[in-house]
């Protein structure tokens, strides 16, 4: 084997860390350079490298760019028109006070869905003070219960941009990973959130700055009825698990392909159901509630933006994944990962983690990690069940430790008016406990499916 195959990767890796760490380049430049880089060091030519690239940037956005920009689309809708906070509220005020914190966990779960991490916490920012003023206890109490759900789902829980890129990159089934993602991500979220968040709740309180306080249920009549809001989100997952399970059916001869089998399949392909489910809550949420179709386009056109950054991201890491393969860089991690005796779960999750750590962007991890770890998953024949579990590791292990080098840590800090300390014992914690959690319960679930 040449050497050159050797160095290759090593010299991507390291050249990407350098660019993000050391030079602050942005991360889709940085992914498209250490891709370069490794076609080059491996003896690629040019041309037949550029072709790689753009081969692998066109076969991953193919399909994530659709999915992403979807999701974004009806994320935006339901943060907008006030679902997302509608959720929430009417979720606390049903489990009461004393079970609030379960309330925020699971209302984190959902609206997680389809709206960016970042948003969905800010948004829900005041009634976190709200309780935490009304009850007198630390905004911790609340805040890392809806932080786990949020957190968990995000990493977790297609149609979220992370678990979307790496199931197309290890070309895992979207409904196992939704439908696995849901029963791990579920318990983790339990550990994480409500357990960790009153044990350390009792041990700091953060001062968060003044926000407007969230408006009581009573007064939230022109907020959209929150079971609306509940079957937005589910419809796209539902009709996503029935393809998978009409095609599971089909396989096995319980069910005779025809007319309604590819129906199934039509409404559950990604792309229809998300685009189902946007339409309904622009119409439902918007038009049928006042919206003028300029307001809902504009709304529409500023959901992309966000995505349009993470959809590059996607694309880079699909030109390194490519340019790995092609340059038969790939082949050589498979033989020597499959030596290791590690079984690609626990691979996953170990590369993950490591660049992670490194660089703090769990995006970038996720994509880094599937492309290392791509040709092993292909070479095991893994079933789709199993092809599904190593998404979620590796998007398991994208979520430890994050620190100050990750964009989340200042975010947390600042909205729970936490210091660095503070931060780092409670929110560090957190994203570590789903890391580790998050991988016990998908070892655990690979032993029965």
């Amino acid at each position: 084997m040449p050497v050159r195959l050797i160095v290759a990767p090593v010299f991507g890796v390291a050249l990407l860390l350098a660019l993000i760490l050391r030079f602050r380049v942005q991360a889709f430049l940085a992914l498209v350079l250490a891709s370069m880089a490794v076609g080059l060091t491996a003896g690629m030519e040019p041309a037949a490298l550029l072709a790689s690239m753009q081969n692998g940037m066109g076969s991953t956005l193919g399909f994530v760019a659709t999915v992403v920009g979807l999701g974004a689309m009806l994320g935006q809708v339901l943060e907008s028109t006030g679902g997302a906070q509608a959720l929430a509220m009417t979720l606390v005020r049903r489990f009461g006070p004393r079970r609030a914190p379960l309330a925020l966990m699971l209302a984190g779960f959902c609206i997680a869905i389809p709206v960016f991490f970042d948003v969905g916490f800010i948004i829900l920012v005041p009634v976190l003070t709200a309780l935490a003023a009304g009850t007198g206890r630390s905004i911790l109490h609340y805040a890392i219960p809806l932080l786990a759900g949020l957190a968990v789902t995000h990493s977790f829980v297609p149609p979220t941009p992370g678990p979307v890129a790496v199931a197309d990159i290890l070309k895992a089934d979207l409904g196992w990973v939704i439908l696995l993602g849901i029963v791990t991500g579920l318990p983790t979220s339990l550990v994480a959130g409500p357990l960790f968040g009153s044990w350390i709740g009792r041990r700091i309180r953060g001062a968060p700055p003044a926000t407007e306080p969230a408006p009581p249920a009573t007064q939230a009549a022109s907020s959209p009825p929150w079971g609306l809001v509940a079957a937005l989100l589910a419809l796209p997952l539902l009709l996503i698990l029935s393809r998978t399970a009409g095609e599971l059916l089909v396989r096995r001869g319980v069910w005779t392909e025809g007319s309604w089998s590819r129906l199934v399949a039509f409404a559950g392909h990604p792309f229809t159901a998300l685009l189902v489910s946007t339409l309904l809550a622009l119409y439902l949420l918007g038009i049928r509630r006042g919206w003028s179709a300029d307001r809902l386009m504009e709304l529409c056109v500023r959901s992309l933006a966000p995505a349009g950054v993470i959809i590059l991201i996607t694309g880079a890491g699909g030109m390194l994944k490519q340019v790995l393969v092609d340059s038969k860089v790939g082949d050589l991690l498979a033989g020597w990962f499959g030596r290791m005796a590690l079984p690609p779960i626990v691979l996953g999750w170990l590369l993950a983690a490591v660049v992670r750590i490194a660089q703090g962007s769990s995006t970038v991890a996720m994509i880094t990690a599937a492309g290392i770890a791509a040709p092993l998953v292909e070479r095991a024949n893994l079933s789709d069940p199993h092809r599904a579990l190593v998404v979620l590791a590796i998007a398991a292990g994208a979520t430890i430790l994050s620190h100050v080098n990750d964009s989340g840590f200042w975010l947390v800090g600042r909205y729970c008016g936490l210091t660095e300390k503070q931060t780092l014992q409670s929110w560090t914690v957190m994203e570590t406990i789903i890391a580790v959690a998050g991988l016990g319960f998908i070892l655990l679930t690979s032993l029965v499916v």
